[in-house]
Order: structure tokens, then sequence, then C-alpha cells
């Protein structure tokens, strides 16, 4: 298997493999032009967006917004990121339809491994990421690798979510826990 193919199923890889470094570049090279675009070149956004994403998609994204690659997130309809998102994506991220996200929210696939010896070969590997519909999550909320997100889901802000969350409930605090069901 490539890093790569090894990277996209959670196993431990090089991420200064030459390929992950060129789709990494590239991700960037996309990010500057999206990120400098002007307000109102809403269509040239959906071109950049398209390229990054590598596919056609209707989600909205305040800039600045930062992720590893982008080709491994995808949207359901209807999809808002407000300003200074960033999103690690060496695993799959999937968000459904309806997904509010505030300023500075962060979501890391990426992660390392625990071990120092380990850590330090510069090795690392993701857990995927996936978040329901109708949700919304909380300003300079931090989801971590691995966690799924129910449906009717509402983080508050600040929230560290470190485990699954289950459907209809608001969560809060770090580490999030339900304050309340829906």
């Amino acid at each position: 298997m490539s890093e790569k193919e090894i990277m996209l199923v959670g196993g431990m890889y090089n991420p200064n493999d030459p390929e992950l470094l060129a789709d990494r570049l590239s991700a960037r090279r996309i990010l500057y032009d999206y990120n400098h675009s002007h307000p109102d070149e809403t269509e040239k956004r959906r071109q950049i967006l398209a390229k990054l994403f590598r596919s056609e998609t209707t989600c909205y994204i305040e800039p600045a917004f930062q992720c590893d690659y982008g080709y491994n997130i995808s949207f359901g309809e209807n999809f808002y990121a407000n300003f200074n998102c960033v999103i690690l994506d060496v695993c799959r991220v999937s968000f459904g339809k309806n997904a509010f996200l505030a300023p500075n929210v962060q979501i890391y696939t990426a992660t390392h491994p625990l071990d120092a010896q380990e850590r330090i070969s510069g090795r690392e590997f993701g857990k995927p990421i996936t978040i329901g519909d109708n949700v919304w999550i909380g300003g300079h909320s931090v989801i971590c690798p691995g966690v799924n997100i129910g449906n009717d889901v509402v983080i508050g802000a600040g929230s560290v979510v470190t485990k699954n969350i289950p459907d209809k409930v608001v969560v809060a605090g770090n580490p999030a826990r339900v304050i309340k069901q829906l």
C-alpha cells in the first residue's frame, strides 16, 4: 500500500511521503486563492472550493479556512462554516445536511502515537469523524479524532468533544458532556 492509502484507512503513515507532500502543497495553493479572494467573488469562490474538495458543493465557508487535503471532506446540503475554521482531514470528515460551524471551530482527524519513541519517529495516523444532520457547533469548539456526532445536536461554545455524541442533545464543556436532551 502507498503511504496515502495507509493514511486514508487510518494506519500509521509517513506524512513526509512525496505524494502526500504534493497533495498538501496543492491544497495550500488552492486555499491561498480562496482565502485571498474578494467577498463579492462568489462564483470564483465556488469554483475554487470545487477544486479543493474535488467535487461540486453548495457549502459556504467564510475565509480564512484551512485544511490538510480537502479531498477527504464531504458535505450535506446547506453547510456553513464561519471564520477561521480548521479541518485536519487525514481521514474522512463527513457532514450531514444543515451543519453550521461558528467561528474558530477546529476538527481534527489527525493524531499521534502516545508512545514517545513512536511519536518522534514522525509517523502519525488518523481517525475519521462523522457529523450528522442539523448540527450546530459553537465557536472555539474542538472535535477530536474518531468522534461521531449524531443528528440534531448543539455543541456549546468552547467545547472539546472527545467522545461520540448521541442524537438530540446539547453538549458543552471540556471534555464535552450532555447537559440537556432536546
